[in-house]
């Protein structure tokens, strides 16, 4: 494995690790930003299955899906995690949020919409080469502290205090991966993770007749040696996973 990266495997299957320079920089705080249905999710499991082939431990927490969900949509895409999550390469969280904000499953009051502080608490989930959390917006619209903060007109400060969290993690060479519905937050709430994330992508989803076309733009890639396009065209097939469409070199 590389010093600088960690790989996204799957060479042989799709083209996304040659288009995105090799992987992922150690270290980085990758910023993943699109709309509802977009590809936020679908790129958050193939870099979850991808980075597992390459033995890179992975967490990997969701806010919109349960086990079930999760095992079946993997299966879908013919990324078998079974044996990973078993072997402990992977480490699923479901993290359902309902609709008043309530983490699924949680049964105190006082524990309710706590989610950035049970977050940074959970030691466990931090022990993997690289966290994955998808969405993080709805963990940052439901937690009451951080509401609180944007009704100060204070969420910037709000979010620095949670990137500073994320930097001691990949001072020790950890790789952070958030996922936003940039809809759905305030600019001057994610206008920070934007500013200081090392690894920026927006995704775009364009409906063409009856065909869904999404595109990668690469805002910034910092941290590899190899030259990253500036857009990647990619679609998402049933019984196939992600595929390559296209590349524009920047």
């Amino acid at each position: 494995m590389s010093t600088n990266h960690y790989p996204i495997g799957l060479k042989d299957h799709d083209r996304l690790q040659k288009e995105l320079g090799g992987g992922i920089p150690k270290g980085s705080i990758v910023l993943i930003e699109g709309d509802y249905g977009a590809g936020k999710s679908v790129l958050s499991q193939r870099f979850t299955y991808g980075f597992t082939k390459e033995n890179v431990v992975t967490t990997l927490v969701s806010t919109e899906l349960g086990v079930r969900g999760f095992l079946d949509q993997m299966h879908s895409l013919t990324y078998d995690v079974v044996k990973p999550l078993l072997d402990e390469e992977i480490l699923f969280i479901p993290a359902e949020i309902d609709a008043s904000g309530t983490l699924t499953g949680s049964g105190e009051d006082d524990e309710r919409k706590d989610l950035l502080r049970r977050m940074m608490e959970a030691e466990t989930m931090w022990d993997a080469d690289a966290i994955i959390i998808d969405t993080f917006d709805a963990i940052l619209r439901n937690d009451p502290k951080f509401e609180a903060l944007v009704r100060q007109n204070e969420e910037r400060q709000a979010a620095l205090e949670i990137i500073s969290f994320f930097r001691d993690l990949t001072t020790k060479g950890k790789t952070i991966v958030l996922t936003v519905d940039p809809s759905t937050v305030d600019d001057e709430a994610i206008g920070p993770f934007r500013s200081i994330a090392d690894v920026y992508l927006q995704l775009e989803m364009v409906e063409v007749g009856n065909d869904v076309r999404r595109n990668i733009f690469v805002k910034r890639f910092a941290g590899m040696g190899e030259q990253v396009g500036d857009r990647v065209g990619f679609s998402v097939r049933s019984g196939i996973g992600i595929v390559i469409e296209s590349r524009s070199v920047a």
